[in-house]
Protein backbone atom coordinates (compact mmCIF):
# COMPACT_ATOMS: atom_id res chain seq x y z
CA UNK A 1 0.00 0.00 0.00
CA UNK A 2 1.37 3.47 -0.86
CA UNK A 3 1.37 6.15 1.38
CA UNK A 4 0.04 9.22 -0.34
CA UNK A 5 1.26 12.02 2.59
CA UNK A 6 4.62 13.27 2.46
CA UNK A 7 7.20 12.01 4.78
CA UNK A 8 10.24 14.74 6.05
CA UNK A 9 12.51 14.16 8.65
CA UNK A 10 15.38 16.30 9.51
CA UNK A 11 18.93 16.15 10.90
CA UNK A 12 18.04 15.73 14.37
CA UNK A 13 15.01 12.88 13.74
CA UNK A 14 12.84 11.76 16.85
CA UNK A 15 13.01 8.77 18.65
CA UNK A 16 10.46 7.50 21.16
CA UNK A 17 10.76 5.82 24.46
CA UNK A 18 10.21 2.10 22.87
CA UNK A 19 12.28 -0.35 21.10
CA UNK A 20 13.68 -0.18 17.77
CA UNK A 21 11.21 -2.24 16.00
CA UNK A 22 8.73 0.20 17.45
CA UNK A 23 10.63 3.17 16.59
CA UNK A 24 11.26 2.16 12.73
CA UNK A 25 7.41 0.75 12.44
CA UNK A 26 6.06 4.03 13.96
CA UNK A 27 3.15 5.72 12.08
CA UNK A 28 3.40 3.24 9.57
CA UNK A 29 -0.06 2.95 8.18
CA UNK A 30 -0.25 -0.46 7.65
CA UNK A 31 0.58 -4.19 9.09
CA UNK A 32 4.33 -4.59 8.96
CA UNK A 33 5.95 -7.71 8.87
CA UNK A 34 9.33 -8.50 11.14
CA UNK A 35 10.93 -9.21 7.11
CA UNK A 36 9.51 -5.91 6.20
CA UNK A 37 11.45 -3.63 9.17
CA UNK A 38 15.00 -5.54 8.58
CA UNK A 39 14.24 -5.22 4.87
CA UNK A 40 14.07 -1.14 5.71
CA UNK A 41 17.18 -1.17 8.29
CA UNK A 42 19.22 -3.16 6.06
CA UNK A 43 18.72 -0.43 2.60
CA UNK A 44 19.25 2.26 5.82
CA UNK A 45 22.66 0.50 6.45
CA UNK A 46 21.32 0.53 10.18
CA UNK A 47 20.71 -3.46 10.50
CA UNK A 48 24.09 -4.71 11.07
CA UNK A 49 24.07 -2.14 14.00
CA UNK A 50 20.87 -3.22 15.53
CA UNK A 51 21.99 -6.82 15.60
CA UNK A 52 24.79 -6.10 17.77
CA UNK A 53 22.40 -4.80 20.13
CA UNK A 54 22.03 -6.56 23.13
CA UNK A 55 18.33 -7.48 22.14
CA UNK A 56 18.56 -6.87 18.64
CA UNK A 57 15.21 -4.73 17.45
CA UNK A 58 13.83 -5.16 20.82
CA UNK A 59 16.49 -2.79 22.44
CA UNK A 60 14.75 0.21 24.13
CA UNK A 61 15.85 3.40 22.72
CA UNK A 62 17.27 6.17 25.09
CA UNK A 63 19.30 9.44 24.31
CA UNK A 64 22.59 7.78 25.21
CA UNK A 65 21.86 5.03 23.60
CA UNK A 66 22.60 6.30 20.23
CA UNK A 67 24.90 8.03 18.12
CA UNK A 68 23.24 11.47 15.78
CA UNK A 69 24.12 9.08 12.95
CA UNK A 70 22.20 6.24 14.40
CA UNK A 71 19.48 8.15 15.04
CA UNK A 72 19.10 9.40 11.07
CA UNK A 73 19.69 5.97 9.73
CA UNK A 74 16.57 4.42 11.93
CA UNK A 75 14.58 7.88 11.03
CA UNK A 76 15.61 6.75 7.24
CA UNK A 77 14.69 3.13 8.27
CA UNK A 78 11.53 4.36 8.95
CA UNK A 79 10.79 6.76 5.94
CA UNK A 80 11.46 3.68 3.55
CA UNK A 81 9.35 1.69 5.62
CA UNK A 82 6.14 3.96 5.38
CA UNK A 83 6.51 4.57 1.61
CA UNK A 84 5.84 7.84 1.15
CA UNK A 85 5.29 9.34 -2.62
CA UNK A 86 7.56 12.39 -1.64
CA UNK A 87 10.41 12.21 0.93
CA UNK A 88 11.92 15.22 1.70
CA UNK A 89 15.17 14.69 4.28
CA UNK A 90 16.42 17.75 6.03
CA UNK A 91 20.32 17.42 6.52
CA UNK A 92 19.53 13.43 6.42
CA UNK A 93 23.35 12.85 6.53
CA UNK A 94 24.40 15.99 8.61
CA UNK A 95 25.56 13.34 11.07
CA UNK A 96 27.01 10.66 9.61
CA UNK A 97 30.91 10.33 8.35
CA UNK A 98 31.83 10.32 4.71
CA UNK A 99 31.17 6.61 3.91
CA UNK A 100 27.91 6.49 5.72
CA UNK A 101 27.24 9.55 3.40
CA UNK A 102 27.92 7.77 0.58
CA UNK A 103 26.04 4.55 1.04
CA UNK A 104 22.59 6.65 2.27
CA UNK A 105 22.87 8.85 -0.84
CA UNK A 106 22.93 5.84 -2.75
CA UNK A 107 19.52 5.14 -0.72
CA UNK A 108 17.70 8.20 -1.44
CA UNK A 109 19.13 7.69 -4.74
CA UNK A 110 18.02 4.38 -4.89
CA UNK A 111 14.74 5.09 -3.46
CA UNK A 112 13.73 7.52 -6.31
CA UNK A 113 14.23 4.74 -8.39
CA UNK A 114 13.70 2.06 -6.84
CA UNK A 115 11.75 -1.76 -7.66
CA UNK A 116 9.40 -1.32 -4.90
CA UNK A 117 8.02 1.94 -5.88
CA UNK A 118 9.05 5.14 -7.26
CA UNK A 119 8.86 8.25 -5.49
CA UNK A 120 10.18 12.30 -5.73
CA UNK A 121 12.70 12.82 -3.30
CA UNK A 122 13.27 16.25 -2.27
CA UNK A 123 16.89 16.63 -0.57
CA UNK A 124 17.85 19.62 1.15
CA UNK A 125 21.23 19.63 2.07
CA UNK A 126 24.57 21.99 2.70
CA UNK A 127 27.06 19.20 1.32
CA UNK A 128 27.32 19.45 -2.44
CA UNK A 129 28.44 15.26 -2.12
CA UNK A 130 24.89 14.92 -1.00
CA UNK A 131 22.93 15.80 -4.14
CA UNK A 132 25.83 15.16 -6.65
CA UNK A 133 23.22 12.57 -8.04
CA UNK A 134 20.13 14.56 -8.26
CA UNK A 135 18.50 14.97 -11.08
CA UNK A 136 18.42 18.71 -10.69
CA UNK A 137 19.75 21.07 -7.96
CA UNK A 138 18.41 23.90 -6.76
CA UNK A 139 20.60 26.44 -5.31
CA UNK A 140 18.61 28.92 -2.67
CA UNK A 141 19.86 31.69 -0.91
CA UNK A 142 17.57 34.13 1.87
CA UNK A 143 14.35 32.04 0.06
CA UNK A 144 14.85 32.46 -3.64
CA UNK A 145 16.57 30.41 -6.13
CA UNK A 146 19.94 31.77 -7.31
CA UNK A 147 21.02 28.87 -9.63
CA UNK A 148 19.41 25.47 -11.17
Amino acid sequence: MRNILNLYFSQDPALFNMNVKANIKYGCPRDVKEEDIEWAAKQAYVHEFISSLPCGYQTMVDNDLLSGGQKQRIAIARAILRNPAILVPDEATSALDSESEHYLTEVLHALRNGSRSERTVILIAHRLSSVKTADRIVVMDCGRIVEA
